[in-house]
């Protein structure tokens, strides 16, 4: 087993410092902020992700992980140290690299063994290189360091089961040394290993999720021509899906993707092309079409209603998508601000992402608007104007069509998800609109309701 220290502590780094303690190797997992540092020595996780907290603390107790802000000390006589540092985007849309700087230099300082140092980190094809280099440049002691690439494939809500059952690891290295000591890592998952260069190693990881983004833009542009032709987006995705070679996966229409990798690692490649000369333009596409398909439902919205204006407005999900905390590039960031501009009273539900959210927009008074964060999903709903649906949650899932004609003052609901059937919305007597399918109109559910197929409540 090796010895291992981890730069980070955020998805990438804590996840993979705890799935390698988990699999016997022991770990030092480094952060700068004490505070946080002594949480997860209790046992308590600094992000949201499900089985996270459990293995932390099952594997503190064997004392196969620990965590400390000593980075001289975890680094000196570690065998390999991983770099899952954050690469934030830059207003050009490149990848800000200042804390992979920091954590290299430290690295030289403070290493006094030979070791490995692997970028898991996402990063512009090349920085490996240039890691490298960096390092050399700062090194104090003769000892042999070299960097490899080892991109992260996990999702966020499912990261441990990613890590832990991947589909494949992907390692990219420059000699057999490094290549025999990530294979040594690794030997415990028993896990698909792809063996390449350190570029090739960076470029996959931004062609595979940008791939991804691919998909789920193209569905949602094919949504909309959808809806203005009279087909139903989740009928032709169904039809697509028995394609093998296109799959079955990333298939749903909705508002467009979120989190952290996505949206930073299409704008990073399509600005990488750029420095290169080349216009990558299906990326760029992917790029447009998910901006604009964000504040989609809003605009639908606008069209429907004279004003949001004194309006009780329930937004139900505010994180990007279910399973965790986090808020980068959500759905709600764009279309909140505007629902509070258009003088909107907010009242938000998100079983996890509520206090986040809040940071960025406090309860009360905002702007014209106001916004009141709830505790479930019936007091967001109670009397409410309109509702939106921008996080598939559970708890949102099990919301029946009756309950929101029984609930609101005005079942017109909103949803970004696609969660529900039209028929259904509309044999419950609610005023639907989704992505891609065609609405249940104010004369059908007019209809329904002449028919007795109210809900119960009405």
């Amino acid at each position: 087993m090796y010895k291992i220290a981890v730069a980070g502590t955020g998805y990438v780094g804590l996840v993979a410092g705890v799935c390698f303690a988990e699999v016997g190797h022991q770990v030092t997992c480094v952060d700068i902020d004490e505070n946080k540092v002594n949480k997860m020595k209790q046992g308590n996780s600094p992000i949201y992700e499900a089985d996270l907290e459990e293995l932390m603390q099952k594997n503190y107790d064997a004392r196969r992980i620990d965590y400390t802000t000593d980075y001289k000390s975890a680094y000196k006589d570690a065998d390999a140290i991983f770099i899952g540092v954050g690469t934030p985007e830059q207003p050009d849309g490149s990848a800000n690299l200042s804390y992979i700087a920091t954590v290299a230099r430290q690295i030289a300082e403070s290493v006094e063994k030979d070791c490995l140092v692997v970028v898991k980190s996402t990063v512009p094809v090349g920085t490996n290189d240039k890691v490298e280099q960096f390092i050399q440049d700062f090194l104090v002691n003769d000892v042999r360091v070299e960097v490899a690439s080892n991109p992260e494939f996990l999702a966020q809500g499912s990261a441990v089961h990613d890590t832990l059952y991947a589909e494949r690891v992907v390692i990219g290295t420059e000699s057999k040394w490094a290549e025999d000591i990530l294979m040594g890592l690794y030997e415990p998952f028993h896990l698909p290993i792809v063996s390449v260069n350190r570029r090739s190693a960076e470029m996959i990881k931004y062609a595979s999720n940008d791939f991804l983004a691919l998909k789920i833009s193209y569905m949602n542009d094919i949504a909309n021509l959808c809806e203005l032709v009279g087909a139903d987006i989740q009928d032709v995705a169904k039809g697509m899906s028995y394609d093998e070679r296109i799959g079955s996966k990333f298939l749903n229409a909705g508002i467009g993707y979120g989190g952290s990798c996505f949206p930073k690692d299409t704008k990073a490649l399509e600005n990488i092309a750029r420095q290169n000369g080349y216009e990558l333009k299906t990326v760029k596409a992917a790029i447009d079409v998910n901006q604009e398909q964000k504040t989609m439902l809003y605009k639908k919205a606008r069209q429907r209603l004279i004003t949001f204006s004194g309006l009780k407005v329930a937004v139900l999900g505010l994180t990007f998508k279910p399973g965790t905390d986090d808020l980068r590039e959500a759905a709600s960031l764009e279309n909140v601000p505007l629902l509070l501009e258009q003088g909107a009273d907010i009242y938000a539900f998100d079983p996890v992402g509520a206090d986040n959210f809040a940071k960025v927009h406090p309860e009360g008074k905002n702007g014209k608007g106001s916004i009141t964060y709830v505790s479930n999903v019936e007091e967001a709903l109670k009397d409410a104007n309109v509702c939106f649906i921008f996080t598939e949650w559970g708890e949102v899932k099990a919301v029946t069509p009756e309950a929101y004609k029984a609930l609101m003052r005005t079942p017109l609901v909103y949803d970004g998800r696609n969660i529900y059937k039209v028929a259904d919305m509309q044999e419950a007597g609610v005023e639907y609109h989704s992505i891609g399918r065609k609405p249940a109109s104010r004369e059908a559910v007019k209809e329904s309701k002449s028919n007795g197929l109210q809900s119960i409540g009405s």
